[in-house]
C-alpha cells in the first residue's frame, strides 16, 4: 500500500504526458482532496484498500480525459460546492464572473424577479440567490437531468429557486413565466465548426445539448431569448449573456438592431468578449 504522496506524485506523473504537469496537478488536487480529504502539506498516511481501489479505477478514467468533476461528482462555483455529472455542463471560471456583474445591480434593486435560462447545475442562480437573499429567483432547463441536479444542488444548500422545465424556443411556454427584472442566460453557442478548438475531454464528456448549436444559426439561443426578455419584462429590465469570444459582437449587433439599450460587453480575466449586458427599450 502506498503513501497519500506518493499517490498523488504518482498520478501526476501519469497525467502530465497527456495533459501537461500543471493541468495534471490542478488535477490531482482536486481528486485527492474531493475524494479522500487529502492535500500536499497535510499529514502523509497509508491509503486505505478502498482508497486504493478508487483511485486504481479513477486514474483510468482520468487518463482517458474524463473530467475529475465527473468523477468526483463535485465542482466549486463562487463559493458554492455543487454536484455535477455528466448531464450538465462543469461550471466555468468565467461564469463566475457574469454572476459579479449580475450582483452589482444589487446597489439599485432590491428584491426583484430573476430568471436564469439554461440553468445546467443551477450553478448561475444559486450563487445569486445565496448572495441576493431577496431576489426571488427562476431557473429553467429543457433537460429533466440537469433538472434533477440542480434542485439537489438548490437542498443541498438550502436556497429557495423556482425550479421549472421548458424549452425555451418553444414560445408557447413563454406565457406561463412572470415578468423578471433580470434575465441570464449562459446558453448553447459553439457552432459544430468549432468543435476542433475544444478539448476532447470536453466534447466526449460533457453534454452536446448544452454546448452545441447549428453552424447555419449559431445566434438562435441570443435572439429567442433577447425576444423572450421583450415579452416578459418591463422596459428598463436587463439581460445578461456569457457569449462565444468569436461571435460576441454580433450579439451586441443583434441586441442594438433589437431595441436593447445601454448595451456593453466585457472581457473575462483572460481578455476574451465573453459577456455582454443590455437593457429592455421602449416599445
Amino acid at each position: 500500500m502506498s503513501s497519500m504522496l506518493t499517490a498523488y506524485r504518482s498520478l501526476v506523473t501519469d497525467l502530465s504526458a497527456t495533459v501537461g504537469e500543471g493541468e495534471a496537478q490542478s488535477i490531482a488536487r482536486l481528486f485527492f482532496e474531493d475524494l479522500f480529504g487529502w492535500h500536499r502539506g497535510r499529514r502523509d498516511r497509508e491509503l486505505s484498500l478502498e482508497e486504493a481501489q478508487l483511485l486504481a479505477s479513477s486514474k483510468a478514467r482520468l487518463l482517458a480525459g474524463e473530467p475529475v468533476q465527473y468523477i468526483t461528482q463535485q465542482a466549486d462555483f463562487y463559493g458554492l460546492r455543487l454536484k455535477v455529472g455528466p448531464g450538465v455542463l462543469i461550471p466555468r471560471p468565467e461564469t463566475e464572473e457574469l454572476v459579479e456583474w449580475v450582483l452589482e445591480e444589487k446597489q439599485t434593486a432590491q428584491s426583484p424577479k430573476i430568471l436564469d435560462i439554461g440553468t445546467g447545475s443551477g450553478c448561475i442562480p444559486l450563487a445569486i440567490k445565496k448572495n441576493w437573499p431577496a431576489a426571488e429567483v427562476w431557473a429553467i432547463d429543457v433537460s429533466e437531468e440537469a433538472l434533477a441536479i440542480a434542485h439537489k444542488n438548490g437542498i443541498h444548500q438550502g436556497l429557495d429557486i423556482h425550479w421549472t422545465q421548458a424549452d425555451v424556443l418553444d414560445t408557447a411556454t413563454w406565457s406561463d413565466l412572470p415578468q423578471f427584472d433580470i434575465i441570464i442566460s449562459n446558453p448553447p453557442y459553439i457552432p459544430h465548426k468549432e468543435a476542433v478548438l475544444m478539448p476532447d475531454g470536453v466534447k466526449i464528456y460533457e453534454p452536446n445539448l448544452a454546448l452545441f448549436v447549428e453552424d447555419d444559426d449559431a445566434l438562435i439561443f441570443y435572439r429567442t431569448i433577447m425576444e423572450l426578455a421583450i415579452q416578459q419584462a418591463q422596459p428598463g429590465s436587463i439581460l445578461f449573456f456569457e457569449c462565444n469570444e468569436f461571435n460576441a459582437e454580433e450579439v451586441a449587433d443583434l441586441a442594438t438592431a433589437l431595441g436593447f439599450n445601454n448595451g456593453e460587453l466585457r472581457k473575462d480575466l483572460q481578455g476574451k468578449w465573453r459577456m455582454w449586458r443590455g437593457e429592455v427599450g421602449l416599445d
